[in-house]
């Protein structure tokens, strides 16, 4: 799943940054509304974290504006104000909000929960083969062997199971799985693949389609 974060204080915007991406999460950051405005016009996000007072400006106005154009992506605000009034308006605009200073497992929780409603489709069951993976219990099994799964891999095995046995390229795993540091021509994939390939074990089912990318395919 993939983040935006929209945080000017630079310890936290890196700390939360850290935080999600050693949960599993790919993430995108930008210090101020008009650098995230660029990256929410070229990325797709699962949730979005965004400070309340931003260098230029009230991040309200720019969350409703993006709403009233359909923008449906979940929003955790962060405040450094906890009074009813700031509570309300977080609740109200966004879907969530958190006052500062928090801990970090709490934000972590709360924006898995938010990608948790906003994609109860994604957070179901997949099965393919002997193949099965829960991602509301985040455990992946094949036949009875429960598999020791990294967030990575658990995100690239969900998206070949979701495929349904059709080729999913490169850059559409370096989506779900990364975020925009990551080149599509990096090695990271591949080295994902085959320690997934390893992991699933024999008979071998997670296969390559040279200059497609990759597919899950049983006997």
């Amino acid at each position: 799943m993939r983040i935006l974060v929209i945080e000017d204080d630079e310890d936290i915007r890196v700390a939360v940054e850290s935080a999600l991406r050693d949960a599993g999460f790919a993430v995108d950051a930008a210090a101020d509304l008009a650098s995230g405005g660029e990256l929410l016009f070229v990325n797709s996000y699962d949730c979005a974290v965004v400070d309340r007072k931003l260098p230029d400006g009230d991040s309200l106005p720019f969350v409703r504006e993006r709403r009233a154009g359909g923008w449906t992506v979940p929003v955790l605000f962060l405040t450094g104000h906890d009074s009813v009034a700031d509570r309300l308006a977080g609740l109200t605009e966004g879907d969530d909000y958190l006052g500062k200073p928090f801990a970090v497992v709490e934000l972590i929780a709360r924006v898995r929960n938010l990608c948790r409603r906003s994609g109860a489709e994604t957070a179901r069951p997949l099965r393919h083969g002997d193949i099965e993976l829960d991602p509301g219990r985040h455990e992946a099994r094949r036949g009875d062997h429960l598999l020791s799964l990294t967030a990575k891999e658990f995100a690239v095995l969900h998206r070949l199971l979701a495929a349904d046995g059709a080729v999913v390229s490169r850059r559409e795993l370096v989506a779900v799985a990364w975020d925009e540091l990551v080149e599509p021509s990096s090695n990271v994939v591949d080295v994902v693949i085959a320690r997934l390939r390893r992991k699933l074990g024999p008979p071998p089912v997670l296969h390559a389609r040279r200059g497609a990318g990759f597919l899950l395919v049983f006997p």
